[in-house]
């Protein structure tokens, strides 16, 4: 098989493809002849040497692949060689072959494609978790979503319309056109526009009854003051402590001298909740991400989501594809092929 390594701390000229022996299917897991392979933010940074969850360098990462059973291990009797299927990977998914527990993989529905489906899994499990389970989406909800033109960003986009919530995003301004077609609200410039002034004027004071914000540092801050009582503020990353392709120390450090430190009675008092979010610590419960995953796949399969597949890199450009999303050019999901 041929696998995506990160070879060692760097930009993404640190990204190799190389060779290894495909694996064997244990007890309980299904083989998969990978044929997209998602590319998510966490993977930019564990290149970077600044994801602690990530193994140790050199490794191979990615959370999520699409394509078909081509093994099926001991104990496996619902899937069959040849079916289509969607599937979260702890690691590895940066590989033409993959090898997951059954839990972790959903059939594809009728009539969507294996590259609609491959850029489902963390985008739209995260969202989906931050907005309905934890969020308590209604019709009469407004939403500030930071990256509104990113992979999370489009799916927090579908699942609120689907929902009948307002939404206001925050995107460059290049990116305000397609975010209107795709039934946005509100578009605010983060470059030139302060948005927590931008948020109070356009709810006239009121603030907004959820954030979702994966900016971190200075930007918890204000999207907690853009909450109304009873708002939520959901933090599920730091993009800001990474804005190059190297680690760099000093936005680190800036970034956590703006992170605000919420007290309980201040939350009290003003009825606001803040959630931390990160998926990839949610493996022991993956029978209620299963539940999520193959809600979410029923509504892709219905039409009421869309995935967004902004473009689709071969393997052997890796490097080119990190580029792509770290300079921030993408709007959608980005995908890699075998």
């Amino acid at each position: 098989m041929q696998q995506i390594w990160i070879s060692r701390a760097g930009g993404p000229e640190a990204l190799e493809l190389r060779e290894a022996p495909d694996p064997t299917p244990g007890h309980g897991e299904v083989r998969i002849r990978t044929a997209y392979s998602g590319i998510n933010f966490a993977d930019l940074t564990a290149r970077m040497g600044m994801y602690p969850d990530a193994p140790p360098i050199p490794c191979v990462v990615g959370y999520e692949v699409s394509g078909r059973v081509d093994a099926l291990g001991e104990g496996v009797d619902d899937l069959k060689i040849g079916d289509e299927v969607v599937a979260l990977c702890r690691f590895g998914g940066y590989s033409d072959v993959v090898c997951v527990p059954r839990a972790q993989a959903v059939p594809v529905p009728a009539g969507v494609s294996l590259e609609s489906a491959g850029a489902v899994p963390v985008t739209y499990l995260t969202a989906y978790l931050m907005l309905i389970e934890l969020g308590n989406l209604k019709a009469h909800h407004t939403v500030l979503v930071h990256a509104a033109a990113g992979g999370v960003g489009q799916a927090a986009l579908q699942i609120c319309k689907s929902r009948g919530a307002t939404v206001i995003g925050t995107a460059s301004a290049g990116k305000h056109e397609r975010l209107v077609q795709a039934g946005i609200d509100h578009c605010v410039d983060y470059r030139t526009q302060d948005f927590e002034a931008e948020v109070m004027r356009l709810t006239e004071g009121r603030g907004v009854d959820i954030v979702l914000d994966a900016v971190g540092g200075e930007s918890y801050k204000k999207s907690y003051r853009c909450l109304r009582h009873t708002g939520r503020l959901f933090m599920f990353g730091a993009s800001s402590f990474a804005p190059t392709e190297r680690r760099r120390l000093w936005p680190i450090v800036r970034g956590m001298i703006g992170t605000p430190r919420f007290r309980p009675f201040e939350l009290l008092d003003q009825n606001r909740g803040v959630f931390g979010v990160n998926l990839g610590h949610l493996w022991h419960e993956i029978d209620r991400l299963t539940m999520i995953f193959e809600a979410v796949m029923a509504e892709v399969g219905a039409g009421t989501y869309e995935p967004v597949v902004d473009r689709v890199f071969p393997f052997a450009e890796a490097a080119a594809a990190h580029h792509y999303m770290q300079s921030r050019k993408n709007f959608g999901k980005v995908l890699l092929q075998p």
